[in-house]
């Protein structure tokens, strides 16, 4: 089986998936986990932990016969290193390196500054959907990334995640309360409290946000534009705005599977 491992600046994301069937044939995702962001983590603390979660559903360690990795916090890499190497015995792919380099042509003015969870997007989407395309991924930060229907990353955008912004509100005024982000009760924009206002201002604020963004991006692209939203909280805008062509919140790791069934067949 392929682990496949997300880090990201809140949280690393494990997933298992089956082999695949075949030359260019993702395996099924049978299951994942997921553990807050700490680059002090040691290799052993993962192993404590994720062994642990895969035992009470069935998995053993000897499953795992592969392991990618897309990372955006550096200092993580040496402690998965040592996860891989130690618990599982296998050497670990890195997504953008190696035999995990991109199928994509990255088209920016610094094509290594750009984070491996946006490229794995983008080889994902690209896969899966035709023509040219706007992926939204709703993590710390939400991004906006653009693929030519020829296979090309051409950039995008980078804006505070939501819960950044609610946030920076909250830590930054003395009285105003924390709330959680959820779907308003109404359409109304008209808060009749405070923590009704504030939740109006962070909900409806991030859909109009969204809402202008993709509008001129596909004005600036031109002819049809497919977006795709992925992240955990891309099914909360979902019901609130008609700009998603298709969500799937699995798109990162199904991206990792792919670039690592490439690798294997290669």
């Amino acid at each position: 089986m392929l682990l496949a491992v997300d880090v990201g600046n809140t949280n690393v994301v494990f997933a298992l998936f089956d082999p695949g069937s075949g030359p260019g044939q993702t395996g099924e995702m049978r299951t994942r986990w997921r553990i807050a962001t700490d680059p002090r983590r040691t290799g052993d603390e993962y192993a404590v932990w994720l062994v642990q979660l895969m035992q009470l559903e069935g998995f053993a360690r000897s499953d795992v016969t592969a392991m990618i990795v897309s990372s955006v916090v550096p200092r993580a890499r040496h402690n998965l290193e040592v996860l891989a190497r130690k618990y599982f015995g296998v050497e670990p792919l890195f997504a953008g390196e190696g035999a995990a380099a991109w199928s994509i042509t990255i088209d920016v003015d610094q094509p290594k500054s750009l984070g491996a969870d946006r490229a794995v997007n983008a080889e994902a989407a690209h896969a899966k959907y035709p023509g040219n395309l706007v992926v939204i991924d709703f993590g710390t930060a939400t991004t906006f990334d653009v693929v030519s229907a020829e296979g090309a990353y051409k950039g995008g955008i980078i804006a505070p995640g939501i819960n950044l912004s609610l946030d920076a509100l909250v830590s930054n005024t003395a009285k105003l309360p924390r709330i959680a982000i959820e779907s308003p009760r109404g359409t109304s924009v008209i808060g009749r409290n405070t923590e009704d206002q504030m939740l109006i201002g962070v909900f409806w604020g991030y859909v109009a946000m969204m809402e202008g963004l993709v509008a001129r991006m596909k004005a600036e692209i031109g002819g049809v534009v497919t977006v795709v939203a992925t992240g955990g909280l891309a099914v909360l805008f979902d019901n609130h705005t008609k700009i998603f062509d298709a969500v799937d919140g699995d798109l990162t790791l199904q991206g990792l599977a792919m670039i690592a069934d490439r690798a294997r067949t290669a």
